[in-house]
């Protein structure tokens, strides 16, 4: 059976190291072809206009600062995203409370589960 995720490119926009070492090896584990990282919401946002991605996991306070921008950058170009954060307050703010959401700390589990209710397009 393909992995979950074979094929995919995804970005991951995270500022804490060990957390996204973490991911990207979960992600690596579900078969992504190609795992891009941003710690800040203008890198995040250069990516995204440089590259294609088929989906994006998107840390929702990146330093201090709302990435707000970067998921409006992502869903202008069709980019399905999971929010990930350690916040308890994420649904809070407008344009939060339709994305799905993984409690930092997450396990393998969770990612995979949030993943399938995503249903991602088919990898051409």
């Amino acid at each position: 059976m393909d992995k979950l995720l074979s094929g995919r490119r995804v970005l991951v926009v995270e500022d804490e190291m060990l957390v996204l070492i973490m991911i990207e090896d979960m992600l690596a584990d579900l078969g992504c072809k190609s795992v891009t990282s941003a710690a800040t919401v203008d890198k995040a946002l250069a990516l995204i206009d440089a590259q294609a991605f088929d989906f994006a996991l998107l840390d929702i306070n990146l330093n201090g600062r709302d990435s707000h921008p970067v998921a409006e950058a992502l869903a202008a170009r069709g980019v399905p995203l999971v929010y990930s954060t350690g916040n308890t307050d994420h649904g809070s703010r407008d344009g939060y409370s339709d994305r799905p959401v993984l409690r930092k700390p997450f396990k393998y589990e969770d990612l995979v589960a949030i993943l399938t209710r995503l249903k991602l397009a088919p990898v051409e």
